[in-house]
């Protein structure tokens, strides 16, 4: 004789690990946190300008003028 299985516990549990498994697409669709997105912009910005600061001027386009 089979198992007795409970249906609405098995129902409860096939709808979770749907849910799971659309909450795992959506984390890999989205990615990373926004904060974690700020904090990489931010830094980002940061080596751009500390580049800049960095960076020597043409000095042939001031002769010509």
């Amino acid at each position: 004789m089979g198992d007795v299985i409970n249906l609405n516990r098995y129902r409860k549990d096939k709808q979770a690990a749907e849910r799971e498994r659309r909450a795992n697409e959506k984390r890999a669709r989205f990615g990373i946190p926004k904060s974690q997105r700020n904090k990489n912009a931010a830094e980002r910005a940061l080596e751009a300008r500390r580049l800049d600061g960095l960076r020597r001027e043409d000095r042939a386009s001031d002769r010509d003028e």
